[in-house]
């Protein structure tokens, strides 16, 4: 086993790393930016060395200065977590050649997997189901739209070198074909220095799932399941489960057997995930799933995977990167019960997503789930880097036991002054769609009006408010029990102000949330949101106030990319 491990990433993922690591003996060397200097992975590890300022590329993308750090701690090993350079073959051959265990992918593998058409055509000749498109090295725009109207729309543009949802864009005409390519070739360019796209057919009904394979260097390859990773927002996962809904022994059979048959193909080491696409129009079916790409690392979402077999995947990769066979064999793997995920963000789903930085007041999650967080209470949310507060995971014996504990998670939490994606996750984990499993990747797109909060207060909140202000009044909470006393009126009407608008209600006490005091704010925190309430002509003076000095700013940090008028 490996002695001492640097981690060559941050917040949520190096915090995870670090704890298996002290559970295995490995020593732990944290890098970290300057901005970066008190968060709690700095602190967790046993030696933390600051590799630059905050942006990526100044600290985290920069080869040399993890190398140099590694140097310097007498680290044996990297681990790259995820993001970051964790799919860059340079970065792993550069490890390799400086003489330390790379806890990842085989270089050659990246390589392969890393271009969505290189790695489809291997899937063919592999004897992989890919999804119908064209992956022709002719990019002639002419060519492309040609291809385009052979496979009938609508159709999906693809960027090669692609990820995360970047350069990818669904074209529903002909018409509307040439301005998507030219705007997804930019976003291309942009991100991944390669313009070059592919073409597919644009599945209707889509279902993502994927495929937890581990290989080892014994030539040992097996699968752990199946994720569901359907629910997304502009691409981006927001809900993910394991097993898939709907998935029967016949179909996860065939899908996970094309995940080893893939993994075995590039001579796979490690953790890393099988994409695919599934028609689900008319249920999951073997013949209607279709190859999608591999990520050549560890995922997100793999606490679902965790949760459901009993494993802890990264001790499998650091097994696996210290020369040991897999832990288990294919057939010792049994799923057990159900598991959902759900990203926490720093946003504001009633300003469409847009992202919210700043200092974490309060932090509170709820008891009885796992919760994979990067940050603490006081801490802060910066510019620098994604967004993700946390992750919620919650097991139970059903899906639809899971669903409800997700829900109530992530109605319970509380967080101010910055704004979180809480009580949407809690409304998509409550969705009647949901619970019955009817989802695909436009769930969210469909029933967006009834997920996302309108960001005014509704009657019952405004009732539990107008409950609190009472019993904070000092009347304790008699006063909310409408007609409890002798000769009191049969109505109580009370004024409150929510986030600076005046509101009238009874006050309903069993309307639920709690009220805790912030910053010398009083916030009532209800279904994962958080309102600041007061007594009418109270003036607040919160973390929202506005400056009132005429000035128009920006929501949030941003960069001019195009000017689009001469």
């Amino acid at each position: 086993m490996i002695d001492s491990l640097l981690i060559a990433n941050r917040g949520e993922i190096a915090r995870r790393i670090i704890r298996t690591a002290r559970a295995l003996g490995i020593r732990t060397i944290a890098v970290h930016s300057d901005v970066d200097a008190a968060m709690p992975f700095v602190r967790e590890a046993d030696e933390a060395l600051c590799i630059g300022a905050a942006p990526a590329r100044d600290s985290y993308l920069d080869q040399t200065k993890i190398l140099a750090a590694a140097r310097a701690a007498g680290a044996r090993a990297i681990h790259p977590g995820y993001g970051f350079l964790s799919e860059n073959a340079d970065f792993a051959e550069a490890v390799q050649a400086a003489g330390l265990v790379w806890v990842g992918a085989p270089p050659a593998a990246i390589r392969a997997m890393g271009l969505k058409d290189a790695a489809k055509q291997r899937m063919i000749a592999a004897g992989v189901p890919v999804t119908p498109g064209y992956l022709g090295a002719d990019q002639d725009p002419a060519r492309l739209r040609a291809e385009a109207d052979a496979i009938g729309y609508p159709v999906l543009i693809k960027a090669v070198a692609g990820g995360g949802g970047k350069g990818m864009r669904r074209v529903e005409t002909p018409d509307a074909f040439a301005d998507a390519l030219s705007s997804c070739r930019r976003e291309a360019a942009s991100a991944f220095g390669d313009d070059r796209v592919l073409i597919e057919k644009y599945i209707l009904s889509p279902r993502h799932i994927e495929v937890q394979i581990f290989g080892d260097t014994h030539g040992n390859v097996v699968h752990l399941f199946e994720r569901d990773c359907s629910l997304q927002r502009r691409h981006q996962k927001v809900i993910e489960e394991a097993p898939a809904p709907g998935m029967d022994a016949a179909t996860r059979a065939a899908i996970c057997a094309a995940a080893v048959k893939a993994a075995q193909a590039v001579d796979y080491v490690g953790a890393g995930t099988i994409e695919f696409i599934a028609d689900a129009g008319e249920g999951l079916r073997a013949d209607r799933i279709w190859f999608m790409e591999m990520n050549t690392r560890l995922q997100v979402e793999h606490p679902v995977t965790e949760a459901i077999t009993g494993q802890d995947l990264v001790e499998w990769q650091l097994r696996v990167a210290s020369g040991e066979p897999l832990p288990l064999r294919q057939e010792a793997l049994a799923i057990q019960g159900w598991a959902m995920e759900a990203r926490l963000y720093a946003e504001n789903p009633a300003t469409g997503f847009l992202p919210s930085i700043g200092r974490l007041d309060r932090l509170r999650f709820p008891d009885g789930v796992r919760v994979d967080s990067g940050v603490e209470e006081g801490g802060a949310v910066t510019p620098f880097y994604d967004p993700m507060i946390a992750k919620l995971i919650v097991h139970a014996p059903s899906r639809a036991a899971a669903a409800r504990k997700l829900a109530d998670a992530a109605g319970a939490i509380e967080i101010w002054p910055v704004k979180t994606n809480a009580g949407f996750l809690a409304r998509a984990a409550a969705h009647p769609d949901f619970v019955a499993g009817r989802i695909d990747t436009g769930f969210i797109e469909r029933n967006a009006a009834t997920l996302i909060p309108s960001g005014a207060p509704d009657a019952k909140l405004i009732a539990r408010a107008a409950a609190a202000l009472v019993a904070l009044q000092g009347d304790g909470p008699w006063a909310a029990l409408i007609g409890f006393r002798v000769n009191a009126a049969p109505e109580t009407r009370v004024a409150v102000e929510i986030g600076g608008q005046l509101h009238e209600a009874s006050p309903d006490a069993a309307a639920g949330g709690t009220v805790a005091t912030v910053g010398g704010e009083r916030i009532l925190f209800a279904d994962g949101m958080a309102w600041p309430i007061t007594e009418p002509g109270t003036a607040s003076g919160g973390a929202d106030a506005a400056a009132g000095d005429g000035s128009l700013r920006a929501p949030m940090p941003g960069r001019i990319i195009a000017v689009d008028v001469a």
